[in-house]
Formats: structure tokens, sequence, C-alpha cells
């Protein structure tokens, strides 16, 4: 039978095993950290690799085949345009006669030779046949004058004297080329080591086209080249800009005169760039992963000071983000918050030391921070990188720092 003190020691009993039960069931707050949403500037950009290249670079190439002497200039050289001997090429010297050519050079020679005497012999017959018919023409002129003769003779001795005179100048015009052509055959036995033996006189100086620095040189010691050859490239340093690499799909969503910031240049601080051109055409480029992608170059100039980018040079690697859009003022919650389910984005929102998840409506984003729309509002405390043990209710307490 139940009495009074069974039934008390029995509800103690009781209560101290529900008791034992729920502690050994309680679980401790879950430590998380937490972020408190504040309004500020959102800048969304276009992120990518580029290189700096100088914006006009003039290539210096042999005008004539010969060989170039060992380079008078260095990389890093400064040259002066129209003032710094940048290169000489002595001209290609004549290819030596067999014994065959020579022959036949030789015996072109003596025709040649030949050829200026019957010339000088024609200018001697055509000046004699000139001069007498010159005195033919003075004479019956005397006595037309006097009325002797009769008008006939004098237009006569007029003619003889006129055609004579043609004749003597085509003797000195054939006389003169025979001796050119007694230069020319004479030229093609000249020894051509001998000539280049005589003054240094003989070479071809090139000059610099344009004030800057030697950027490369193809080759410091002399050696033979072909009209065309590449000698050497010069530019000016304080004209650089980055051609960066972008998808052609980045590239549509980008004005010109879009600003951008210059990372990872090798110098302190942050550089200022602008974009300035798209190139119109886009080129096919294999990725990676064997996925095509249409690439296209991002021309950007410098607006920082050449002060601030000093040890810059060409081809310099550099990374690029080019501001796509830009906003003032927007309610930012950092991305770490934010998490993905059935297409619509959810947080956990810290209240009063539990967790509740709310949907929200986000909209631009950059690598950090989300534009909220709707949802969440400013002085929120939200749960940064919330781990699977969180969900709606759950416990939470904000992680302390030692």
């Amino acid at each position: 039978m139940w009495t009074l003190r069974t039934i008390g020691l029995s509800v103690a009993g009781i209560a101290i095993v529900g008791g034992l039960v729920a502690t050994a069931f309680r679980t401790d707050p879950v430590p998380v950290d937490l972020a408190v949403l504040a309004r500020g500037a959102l800048s969304v950009t276009v992120d990518a690799d580029g290189k700096t290249r100088i914006k006009e670079v003039y290539a210096v190439a042999a005008p004539i085949a010969g060989t170039v002497l060992r380079s008078p200039v260095a990389v890093g050289d400064m040259v002066a345009r129209g003032v710094t001997v940048v290169a000489e090429v002595q001209p290609a010297a004549p290819t030596l006669l067999d014994a065959r050519s020579r022959a036949q050079a030789v015996a072109a020679l003596h025709e040649a030779e030949a050829n200026v005497k019957f010339a000088e012999a024609e200018v001697v017959r055509t000046e004699a046949q000139a001069a007498y018919a010159k005195s033919q023409y003075e004479r019956a002129k005397a006595l037309a004058d006097r009325g002797t003769t009769s008008l006939t003779a004098l237009e006569t001795a007029s003619q003889q004297l006129s055609l004579a005179e043609a004749d003597r100048q085509s003797a000195e015009a054939r006389l003169a080329m025979s001796r050119a052509a007694l230069d020319s055959a004479a030229a093609v036995l000249v020894d051509p080591v001998a000539e280049a033996a005589e003054a240094d006189s003989c070479c071809l100086t090139i000059r610099a086209p344009a004030d800057g620095v030697v950027l490369s040189i193809e080759g410091k010691s002399a050696r033979p080249v072909q009209a065309g050859a590449p000698l050497l490239t010069i530019g000016d340093p304080a004209e650089l800009e980055i051609v960066a690499d972008l998808l052609s799909s980045e590239a549509t969503r980008l004005s010109i005169g879009a600003p951008a910031t210059v990372e990872r240049w090798g110098g302190a601080g942050v550089l200022e760039a602008e974009l300035s051109l798209i190139e119109p055409a886009a080129r096919t480029v294999v990725s990676a992963l064997g996925i095509e992608e249409q690439r296209v170059d991002a021309v950007l100039d410098f607006t920082s000071p050449p002060e601030a980018r000093a040890g810059l040079g060409q081809g310099f690697a550099v990374f690029v983000r080019i501001e796509e859009w830009r906003t003032p003022d927007a309610l930012l919650v950092p991305l770490a918050a934010v998490f993905r389910r059935e297409g619509r984005w959810f947080c956990y929102r810290y209240d009063d030391g539990q967790a509740r998840e709310v949907e929200l409506s986000i909209g631009r984003r950059d690598g950090r921070h989300a534009e909220v729309l709707a949802g969440l509002s400013a002085g929120d405390r939200v749960i940064l990188h919330p781990p699977d043990t969180i969900g709606e209710g759950v416990a939470v307490t904000e992680r302390a720092f030692r």
C-alpha cells in the first residue's frame, strides 16, 4: 500500500532521473563567427592576367645585304633619334670569278676597249667633216652676200653643216657609251679582297629612328645578313600600356574608359589604369581543359605617373581588375555567409543566441560581398561559414578568440 513517504520518494526519484536525462541530451551552443551587415560601396570587376608592352616599338632592319658589324650599342642603352649610331652594315662583296667567267670578262674588257678606240676615231672623223662643212658654209655665205652665188647653194651648204654637226654629236655620245661599257667591263675584274682592304668608308651607317632605349638586339657579333633582316628594336619605357587576355563574353560587358587597378606587378601598392581599347577581332584558344574559348585582347593605359611604376618594362606580368559596375551605397553581406538551395539564396541570422534561417535576394557580387536587395537589414548579424550542425533554432554563440 502506497504511503505518503513512498509517494514522496517516488516523485523525487522521477525528478532526479528526468534531470539526468535532460542533462545527458542537452547540447552546448555551437561556436560561430559573426559579421555585421553595413552599407558601403560595391564594385564588380573583370579580373585577368596581363602583360605590359611599349606602345611604339621601332624595329631596325638591314637595308641591304651584307655584313652587319659588331653592335655599337647594348640592350638598355639610351639612344637619340637621328644621332645615335645603332648599326653598321658593310655591303656584300662580289663573288669571285672562276676561270671561265674570268676569261669571258677579259674578252668583254678587250671588246669594250676596241669600241672606245673606234668611237674616238669616229669623233675625229666627224669633227673634221663638221669643220669642212662650216668652212664651205662660210664661203657660200660670203659669195651670196656679194651676189656671185645663188641662195640655193647657200641653203645646201647650211644643210651640210647641220648634218655634219649632228654626226659629230652622235659620235661623241657613242664615245661616252663606249667608255661607260669599258668601266663596267673593268669592274667585273675588280678583286673584292683588295677592295675590302681599302678605306673603311664603305659601310652604311644606321642611326636611331626614335628616342628611347634599346630593347633587344638580334646578335651582338658581326654576321652576314640579308636585306630586311631584323637587327634590333627600340622603344620608350615611359610609354607603357597593358594587354589583358579576356573572354569575349567578359569583354562585351566593359566600356571604354572604365577604371582599372593593377596588382601583383612587383612593386609596392596598386597602380591605376583605364580601358582604352577592346580589339575588334577575337581568336579561338583551347584551354588547359581542352575547351575552345573565344578570347580577345583588351588594352589599358596607365593613369598612375611613370615614377609610381618605376621598374616596369616591356613584357612584364601584371594582374588587372577592370571595373564593370559600381555603386557607392549598397547593403553588403559577406559571400561567406550565404548559401544556395534549390535556386534560392539563404543565410543564418544570429537572433538572441539562436540561428534563424533567412531567405534573401541578392544582386551584384564581387569576390567578397554581395548586394542585399531583400531579406536583411543594416545591423543584422549573420553567421559566417555555417557548418552542417547549424539549422533553424540551433543555439549558437559567438566564437571567442584567444
